[in-house]
């Protein structure tokens, strides 16, 4: 088996915070590189190509700050640019804020399957420009549904959002929300969302942020307590100001079969 093969019907999953392309390494540098975030920078490519070689070794990986088109982006979707170079066959992004040519921010999705479907959902908030994307792989009756989400800074705001994200995924047997929830493993909203639903308590071990010297863990990837957790880390890549996240779990077998087939019909295409 090579590195980037899981085993016999797991799945590899990631989260990441790309914070469009900056590489910040200290604090001084949300102040001293404030200005990447209204316009293009020369490390911007050479930043989004290491993402794509980190990211081209998962199944499911889900994006936030993710810029889908502006001037600080060059006009290019990321989400695009990176699935592109990290060889994935299925990408999808949803436009959260829309500034027109100052700014396009959004969550991305990349999947070597391909989804039933792909749904774009607005959160609720005070502030507008959070939401939801959620994908279902599998087949009808035996989906597995996949969230990528990025919450809001306040506690009620978030409260409202996971509630809302809870009667999401609800009905589908197999789960998967991940996302940077701007909240600790602690946090009531978080804690309310795990009790609501059959998804299981997030992985605290490591922190995520701020990424040069871990302190907080707010980037999360919670699975319904169906799927079996093979590994949870928080991955050693330090560019933007978060770590990524990743789990690995193992599917049921019929799922997995049923994920396996669209990644066949994928390959039958591409030939």
């Amino acid at each position: 088996m090579s590195e980037t093969e899981p085993p016999d019907n797991c799945l590899r999953i990631l989260s990441y915070n790309i914070q469009n392309g900056i590489d910040t390494c200290y604090f001084r540098h949300y102040v001293t590189r404030g200005w990447r975030n209204w316009l293009p920078h020369r490390g911007q490519i050479p930043n989004l190509d290491k993402v794509a070689g980190l990211v081209g070794k998962y199944d499911i990986v889900g994006l936030q700050e993710v810029d889908s088109g502006s001037l600080r982006s060059n006009f290019m979707d990321q989400t695009a640019y990176i699935a592109q170079r990290a060889g994935f066959s299925g990408w999808y992004r949803q436009v959260n804020r829309d500034l027109g040519p100052l700014g396009q921010h959004s969550n991305g999705l990349l999947s070597r399957y391909t989804p039933l479907r792909v749904e774009e959902h607005k959160l609720p908030g005070n502030v507008p420009g959070r939401g939801a994307l959620l994908a279902l792989f599998g087949r009808p009756g035996n989906e597995l549904a996949v969230c990528v989400v990025h919450l809001a800074l306040g506690h009620w705001a978030r409260k409202r959002q996971l509630s809302y994200i809870a009667g999401l995924i609800r009905p589908f047997t197999y789960a998967v929300v991940m996302g940077d929830m701007n909240c600790g493993c602690n946090a009531p909203e978080l804690i309310d969302l795990v009790g609501s639903t059959q998804l299981r308590g997030p992985s605290c071990e490591d922190a995520s942020f701020p990424s040069w010297r871990p302190m907080r863990r707010i980037d999360h990837i919670l699975v319904t307590d169906n799927l079996e957790v093979v590994k949870a880390e928080v991955v050693n890549f330090p560019l933007s100001d978060h770590l990524p996240v990743h789990v690995e779990v193992k599917l049921p077998q019929a799922l997995f079969l049923d994920l396996e087939e669209s990644l066949k019909n994928n390959l039958r295409q591409v030939g």
